[in-house]
C-alpha cells in the first residue's frame, strides 16, 4: 500500500469515529463497531475495490457531516440522521452486502437497543 493511500485511509478512519460523536450514543456504538469491521475487512482488497471503497465512506463522512451541522442548528427538532438509498445502487450490491445491509437496518432500528445502563444489585443471599 502507498504511503499516500495509508494516510488517506487512515486520515478518513478518524474522521469517521469523529463525525460519529454526533450521533445518539446507541447510534455511535454501533457506527463505530462497523466503520472498524469494514476498514478490517477491506485491508487486503484491490485497486479498484479499495477506490470505490473509500469513495463511499468519504460519501458517508460529506452526508454526516452535512447532517449533524443542521441539527447543530436546528437544535429545536429532533435529530436526524440517514439518508435513501436509491434502487440503483441497491442492484449493484452482492447478496452478502444486502444481507449485511439488512442486519444493519434491522439493529438500528430496535425499539430496545442492545445498549442499556442499568444499575447493578447485590444478589440476595
Amino acid at each position: 500500500m502507498p504511503a499516500a493511500h495509508g494516510s488517506r485511509v487512515r486520515a478518513l478512519y478518524r474522521r469517521l469515529l469523529l463525525l460519529h460523536r454526533a450521533l445518539p450514543p446507541d447510534l455511535k456504538a454501533l457506527g463505530d463497531q462497523y466503520v472498524k469491521d469494514e476498514f478490517r475487512k477491506h485491508r487486503t482488497v484491490g485497486a479498484a475495490e479499495a477506490q470505490r471503497f473509500l469513495q463511499e465512506w468519504e460519501a458517508y463522512a460529506a452526508v454526516l457531516w452535512q447532517q449533524a451541522n443542521e441539527n447543530r442548528q436546528n437544535s429545536t427538532e429532533k435529530a436526524c440522521f440517514g439518508t435513501a438509498l436509491p434502487e440503483e445502487k441497491l442492484n449493484d450490491f452482492r447478496d452478502e452486502q444486502i444481507g449485511q445491509l439488512q442486519e444493519l437496518m434491522q439493529e438500528a432500528t430496535k425499539p430496545n437497543r442492545q445498549f442499556s445502563i442499568t444499575e447493578s444489585r447485590k444478589p440476595n443471599s
